[in-house]
């Protein structure tokens, strides 16, 4: 970072889609918050209960979505004819720089021409480009209602390239992400990873009676979303008779659906504090990643404990998984094909060296994410001024 770029000579604010869950785009946000903190955060909905004191201390602003019963926000798809127009409403005039954390509508904002509005993008939005029908048949709609769903789909991707071709400079959280903006937006980004916690693992994590005589489970931490395929794992885990452990909240069809299927050693343990997170990863066999994400943090959190991953290799994982050192591949979302990979994996479980599995998660840690941002809007800010 350039000596004489300073946060403190910037009037900045932050941008996020929806305040209403803990994930790795939150994590983002967690840490940005940190590089700004006068910064207040701009969101479209805000849940209080739902973040469990994450943000608490934040300048929270969200839009007028956020006075719509309860029951509607919690249910927020029902509000998605609204979502464009609302990140084009926030009153940005005061500010020399907006960062947007978006994956959806943040990026939308509109600015002042002098205000440079830097868009950190975790994903092109899903559901209106590639994955448009996908997300459909996930929805279980009936042919009516799918005409119109895709009515607004259709106009959402159209108001999405435009909102993309207001963003100043695009930050991409990974190479998937990068290519995605330039296929979709036609923009050119920067690729700054997102920031994982590494451990000091001198403290001891206590396995805890998670851990089975037959050598270990498997894990699972993930937002249980369709798209995320946990049911792949939950199956090929039947198939094997391997235990297996699911963290994590989401959808209650998905998640009860989830349990019905799931076989007698599978524990789904919901939504648990961190520090029992971190018990988890450091009792278990190897992480399990059966679906695609543009980065995925949780495998690399995985490998910072110094434990394989086993993923369907699509997305961010091939960035960070090394086939044969840090984890295995499967090429197809199938039981067949992940058992595979798992048999794989224990056949080759004693040459893993979790040293060396380690050091590779040491490539995305926060302090490398922070200065890594820091350096590029330093960067942004010289060539504007210049």
């Amino acid at each position: 970072m350039d000596k004489e770029f300073s946060t403190k000579n910037l009037k900045v604010s932050l941008v996020h889609d929806f305040l209403n869950q803990y994930g790795g785009a939150e994590r983002v946000l967690e840490t940005l918050t940190e590089i700004f903190p006068d910064a207040p955060i701009y969101t479209l909905l805000f849940d209080k209960e739902k973040m469990r004191g994450k943000f608490a201390e934040a300048d929270i602003r969200p839009s007028f979505l956020q006075k719509f019963p309860k029951f509607l926000k919690r249910r927020h798809k029902w509000l998605l004819p609204l979502m464009p127009t609302a990140p084009e409403t926030f009153n940005l005039r005061d500010f020399d720089l907006v960062i947007s954390s978006s994956s959806a509508f943040a990026k939308g904002i509109i600015v002042k021409p002098k205000t440079i509005h830097v868009c950190y993008c975790h994903s092109p939005m899903r559901y209106s480009w590639d994955w448009n029908e996908k997300y459909l048949d996930e929805q279980g709609l009936g042919s009516g209602r799918r005409i119109l769903a895709r009515f607004l789909l259709n106009y959402i991707r159209i108001w999405d390239k435009v909102a993309a071709d207001r963003v100043d400079f695009f930050i991409a959280n990974s190479k998937t992400t990068a290519a995605r903006i330039k296929k979709y937006y036609g923009r050119e980004s920067v690729i700054v990873h997102p920031p994982v916690e590494i451990d000091n693992l001198e403290t001891k994590f206590p396995f805890g009676n998670l851990v089975s005589k037959s050598g270990g489970y498997f894990l699972i931490v993930s937002r249980l979303s369709p798209y995320k395929k946990i049911e792949i794992a939950v199956d090929t885990m039947n198939k094997l008779n391997l235990p297996l452990v699911v963290v994590g909240e989401g959808s209650p069809k998905y998640v009860k659906y989830l349990k019905s299927i799931a076989g007698p050693k599978t524990k789904f343990l919901g939504w648990i504090p961190d520090e029992k997170v971190k018990k988890c990863f450091a009792g278990c066999r190897a992480f399990l990643f059966p679906g695609e994400d543009d980065f995925g943090i949780t495998p690399v959190e995985a490998m910072s404990f110094g434990k394989p991953v086993i993923a369907l290799r699509r997305g961010g994982a091939t960035e960070t998984v090394v086939e044969g050192e840090t984890g295995e591949f499967f090429n197809e979302p199938t039981i067949e094909v992940m058992a595979d990979a798992v048999r794989r994996f224990m056949e080759n479980e004693k040459n893993y060296d979790p040293q060396k599995i380690r050091k590779r998660a040491e490539m995305y840690s926060k302090d490398k994410f922070v200065e890594n941002i820091k350096r590029v809007i330093g960067e942004i800010m010289d060539n504007r001024s210049n």
